[in-house]
């Protein structure tokens, strides 16, 4: 048994990618916020050009990381071989006694080099899975495949959601149900509730009149974030309310260009409309102006937007996927999607424009519901715990 309240605690966290969302905000606050007795060595890959890059939540933080440039998204096999062996060097310097993976690209290859060099523990955090919705139905199979070889040699898998550890356990039998738990993401909401007092001042910085209502969508412009869902909504709307309703496309990506010209011609009324933001580092400057912010995807892990919109005390819609029931109170915080219907997301956003008592009480229900269940200090103690647990086991 290993005495792991005096011994100080060596933790590799391997992650995919510095891009901006919930991943990279999950290992900065394990990293800086654990206690004194661990010692952490954070490893990752560069945001890719159509993403934001996310070091500077690093640096305001004041955490240190390792870059891997050749840890990229895309499969690259000579690029993954070269990231292979530098991770393996890295565990051979480092000595960890934990090495913790999170997302897709960074759980293959971090727990393979963890294997291979010897790590006691390895625990892998799926933020998300690209089971279904990325590949084709051959190429899903093959990697539900490898992710069940993967969970063999896995100490520990995290889930982040219940619906999340049901697919993983139930659905995709990746590992038996005791090698895997529940550990939901955390954030440091506070600054986004204190932000609500700047409403007045940023909306007049959007030129938002008293009357408009003002509707945000919030992520990466990808083929699986859906943004034609939320444009042809927007349009539905705008037809019958043409003077109520501004939209924001908070985001950036690859189909920024096509999204605009998907706009321009097919919803051409719509494009005084409609405003396609870019990224917003500081969204504490962004959601205080918004009345509902929407999410659109085919999959999901836990949408970060849908947590920080209710922690600014406004009213959410999604589809159903991923982990989506777990952060929404259906009818007190927010609304989810029966399918993936343009018709049935502007029925909502109609009925919270117009129904100013259901959108104030929804506004006051959406802050406590999410502080309670994903505050960065209930994250800490979870992770901690476990960590605790599986050392102990040793």
């Amino acid at each position: 048994m290993t005495n792991v309240n005096t011994q100080q605690i060596k933790v590799l966290r391997i992650i995919n990618r510095f891009n901006v969302g919930g991943p990279v905000y999950n290992v900065t606050y394990l990293s800086k916020y654990l206690p004194d007795n661990y010692e952490t060595k954070l490893v990752g890959g560069c945001a890719t050009e159509s993403e934001y890059d996310a070091c500077y939540i690093l640096r305001h933080h004041g955490i240190s990381a390792e870059i891997l440039p050749s840890m990229s998204r895309k499969i690259s096999l000579l690029g993954d071989i070269r990231t292979l062996f530098q991770l393996m060097r890295i565990i051979k310097t480092f000595k960890p006694d934990i090495v913790h993976t999170h997302a897709s690209k960074a759980g293959v290859l971090g727990r393979i080099a963890a294997r291979l060099m010897g790590a006691p523990i390895i625990v892998h955090t799926y933020h998300g899975h690209v089971f279904h919705g990325y590949f084709h139905p051959i190429i899903n199979r093959m990697v539900v495949f490898i992710e069940r070889l993967l969970g063999k040699f896995s100490t520990m898998i995290i889930t982040i959601s219940s619906a999340q550890h049901a697919e993983i356990i139930d659905k995709y039998r990746i590992v038996p149900s005791k090698k895997a738990c529940i550990i939901p993401l955390g954030f440091d909401l506070s600054r986004f509730e204190a932000s609500k007092v700047n409403r007045e001042s940023i909306r007049l910085e959007y030129n938002l009149k008293p009357h408009q209502t003002a509707v945000a969508i919030v992520g990466r412009l990808a083929p699986i974030k859906n943004h034609h869902l939320f444009i042809d909504a927007a349009a539905l709307t705008h037809k019958k309310y043409p003077e109520d309703f501004m939209f924001y496309i908070v985001g950036d990506g690859k189909l920024r260009e096509s999204l605009e010209a998907y706009v321009a011609e097919n919803h051409p009324g719509l494009v005084n409309s409609i405003v396609f933001k870019s990224w917003v580092t500081d969204m504490t400057e962004c959601y205080p102006a918004m009345d509902i912010v929407c999410l659109t995807s085919f999959n999901e892990g836990t949408p970060v937007s849908l947590i920080e919109a209710q922690a600014s005390c406004i009213p959410v819609i999604s589809t159903n996927v991923g982990g989506v029931k777990d952060i929404i109170d259906v009818n007190q915080t927010g609304f989810i999607l029966q399918g993936h219907s343009s018709e049935e997301l502007s029925k909502y956003l109609i009925e919270l424009h117009l129904n100013r008592d259901l959108r104030i009480k929804m506004s006051q229900n959406t802050c406590n519901f999410v502080t309670e269940k994903f505050s960065c200090q209930r994250l800490v103690a979870d992770v901690d715990q476990l960590y605790t647990s599986l050392l102990a086991n040793e």
